[in-house]
């Protein structure tokens, strides 16, 4: 059997004494994509932060936490493993460097080019192949002050991929994205799928590609559904993740969600019963 790309078991995080993340168990296969769905403060960028090695459970002799089969691993090496592209490292990178340069910063996993790195002709060849296939290679002299988020998106992807990882991890990917660079991150995201994994980290169904099959609610720091994609993004499930009324459509192969209304209570019921309904409704 290929390794996972996942193996957690037991996994609970706590900061500042409060329970961010409460016995979470995952498995992700080694060609499986997902997106992580679930509001905010649900743990979910918490659980990311966890595979990048930036948070660390509990400790316990029934704790897995393997990543590409390994336990231990240098953070530098697993940022070849598993590129991610964040809003955070986003903010992070705007910042007085060209792109080319921020590209190929991705080899010393910093942030821009120093006057210690021993920059190679073939990391800025590898850079070069990316900008072009990712079709930014016209903005590798620009600075990443003077480029649009949408352009500066494409660039934490083509810093990431340099590694050429084995998974893209995708947290709020469009946040403060504009619908044409969405509609091109989508794209980009879907012909990436075919040799990366995709971990995608949404609050937004529209967010989620047709290759993602499946879906995991997280809630409270706990995964509350797990499972096809068909078959977990429903009014239901959506309503009890996101404790509003949510109503669910699909189109063609992709998905969105609205607020709903509650149906109201069955007028054949009795006062006390009408009351409690109310109570747990509004």
């Amino acid at each position: 059997m290929e390794t996972p790309l996942l193996e957690f078991r037991n996994i609970t995080v706590l900061r500042q004494e409060k329970k961010i993340l409460d016995n979470i168990n995952l498995t992700v296969g080694p060609k499986e994509h997902i997106a992580i769905v679930g509001p905010n403060g649900s743990g979910k960028s918490s659980l990311i932060k966890v595979i990048m090695r930036e948070y660390y459970p509990v400790a316990s002799p029934d704790v897995v936490r393997h990543i590409l089969g390994r336990d231990l691993w240098n953070v530098a090496d697993l940022r070849k493993e598993m590129g991610i592209v964040t809003t955070d490292l986003q903010n992070t990178c705007l910042r007085d460097s060209s792109v080319i340069d921020m590209v190929v910063s991705g080899f010393f996993s910093s942030i821009g080019i120093y006057e210690s790195h021993d920059v190679t002709t073939e990391m800025m060849q590898k850079a070069d192949i990316v900008l072009e296939e990712l079709g930014i290679s016209h903005l590798k002299k620009r600075l990443m002050t003077e480029i649009s988020t949408g352009e500066a998106r494409k660039v934490l992807i083509a810093r990431a991929l340099v590694h050429d990882p084995k998974a893209l991890v995708l947290d709020e990917p469009t946040n403060s994205l504009d619908m044409k660079a969405i509609s091109q991150f989508r794209k980009m995201i879907s012909d990436l799928s075919g040799n990366h994994n995709i971990v995608l980290v949404t609050h937004d169904l529209s967010d989620i590609i047709p290759e993602i099959d499946r879906i995991i609610l997280i809630k409270n720091g706990k995964i509350i559904a797990d499972g096809r994609k068909d078959d977990i993004l429903t009014g239901e499930n959506l309503t009890k993740l996101f404790d509003v009324p949510v109503t669910v459509e699909k189109h063609g192969l992709y998905y969105s969600s609205h607020l709903g209304e509650w149906p109201g209570p069955d007028p054949g019921l009795r006062r006390h019963d009408i009351r409690i309904y109310y109570e747990q409704h509004i």
